[in-house]
């Protein structure tokens, strides 16, 4: 009977696939705006037709929007988070860790605004499309910093190493691109190279004073709702299951503040 308990106070199948979700959404979107930047127009490798790398772009676009419905949809399942469908649509007004909660509805709105004006590119016309198109790139650092922000799992190691190489993915896409564009390209330049700098150095030193440090469970905005307690009668000798909050704290970690 204790093992059941303790089994039932631990995270759920869908937690895991909550996590998984989104690792797997990160990378694929990370992919997608890697090859979006480096072989996009004019810079499409020679050895490979126009048609196949939109096809392959096309494509791990429609991955990651998999993905990360999956992401979306055990996430609300769950209920640890107490998660409802507008918080996953409308950013900021989660009451688990509403900022970094609040990232990641920015950067599906800004992937779902992509997706619908790409349904109807013909009528929008190739430079309204593409206006709009840019917020895919956007959506990216966006969803970076969601995901270290929301995760339990940021200290780890591997995720660690996750992070760091979609951030030198798309550092090496970028300059990739502003080697082929030319000298001509100084404005673009100028905007890419302060984006190059900027990203690492706030990622980095976010990790540094935030999720790598302890106690961030409780400094990103609370943590989730405890279920009430089983009415039953305890069992003598028998200790209190653990609480799921504090679950949380061991999962990344922390030490007791």
């Amino acid at each position: 009977m204790t093992g059941a308990v303790l089994l039932a106070s631990g995270p759920s199948p869908l937690w895991y696939a909550t996590r998984a979700g989104g690792t797997v959404s990160l990378v694929l979107l990370t992919a997608t705006v890697a090859l979006g930047i480096a072989a996009a127009g004019r810079y499409a490798p020679v050895r490979l037709g126009r048609f196949e790398v939109s096809a392959l772009h096309r494509n791990l676009s429609l991955l990651t929007l998999a993905f990360l419905g999956m992401h979306i949809v055990t996430a609300v399942a769950d209920g640890y988070a107490h998660l409802t469908w507008p918080t996953a649509f409308v950013p900021f007004v989660a009451s688990y860790r509403p900022l970094w909660l609040g990232l990641g509805a920015v950067a599906l709105d800004l992937l779902l605004a992509v997706a619908v004006t790409s349904a109807v590119r013909g009528r929008l016309g190739r430079r309204r499309w593409k206006a709009v198109h840019w917020l895919a790139y956007a959506s990216w650092p966006v969803a970076l910093f969601h995901a270290a922000g929301t995760g339990t799992d940021t200290r780890l190691g591997p995720q660690l190493v996750l992070y760091a190489g979609c951030l030198l993915t798309v550092v090496a896409a970028v300059w990739w691109r502003l080697v082929r564009a030319g000298a001509q390209a100084v404005q673009v330049r100028r905007w890419a190279a302060a984006a190059l700098v900027l990203v690492p150095v706030a990622l980095v030193a976010f990790l540094a004073v935030g999720p790598l440090r302890p106690g961030w469970a409780h400094r990103a905005g609370g943590t989730a709702q405890v279920p009430a307690l089983s009415t039953a009668p305890a069992v003598p000798h028998q200790s209190p299951p653990p609480q799921r909050h504090d679950q949380e704290d061991r999962h990344e970690g922390d030490e007791a503040e």
